[in-house]
């Protein structure tokens, strides 16, 4: 089961390059609210579209004061290169190992046969650690409500 709204939000540790230290999201706890979007694969047509999407609009994101974190399961030389050629300003992390997809309970079972992605899925969480938002995309080819997002983030902030 994912990870619900008002639960804590688990702490991860995720490389962003290979050979350089991970990031983790306790290195933004009492900073800033995080946008995490879990994504099945890297380069697939959708994945690639809603990455795109939100690197292109980033100056937005962090006008809300908010870090975005893309997360898949590719390994870290796909992903360094993924957010690369997406020109993504935010960290895109992998979970080769799987940890973390299984921690928000969002690892997918099946995939067009592939087994072991992550659902496309979103979590918002409060500068406090805090779930604000969480929704998994069960229809891979459906995107985040990036408006609904939004307004977690907003609404969080008001708290």
């Amino acid at each position: 089961m994912p990870v619900q709204v008002g639960q804590e939000a688990p702490d991860f540790e995720l490389p962003v390059k290979p050979g350089e230290a991970p990031l983790r999201l306790s290195d933004y706890r009492g900073e800033r609210s995080v946008v995490l979007l879990f994504f099945p694969l890297a380069f697939s047509p959708i994945c690639t579209e809603e990455l795109m999407s939100v690197a292109h609009g980033y100056e937005e994101w962090k006008a809300l004061d908010v870090e975005v974190i893309g997360i898949s399961v590719d390994s870290p030389f796909v992903t360094e290169k993924f957010a690369r050629e997406c020109g993504a300003a935010f960290p895109i992390l992998s979970d080769f190992n799987r940890k973390v997809s299984e921690a928000y309970g969002v690892k997918c079972d099946d995939f067009f046969g592939m087994h072991g992605v992550a659902h496309r899925a979103a979590f918002v969480v409060s500068p406090e650690g805090r779930v604000l938002y969480s929704r998994v995309c069960e229809d891979p080819g459906t995107m985040p409500d990036f408006e609904a997002i939004r307004l977690a983030l907003r609404e969080g902030a008001a708290v």
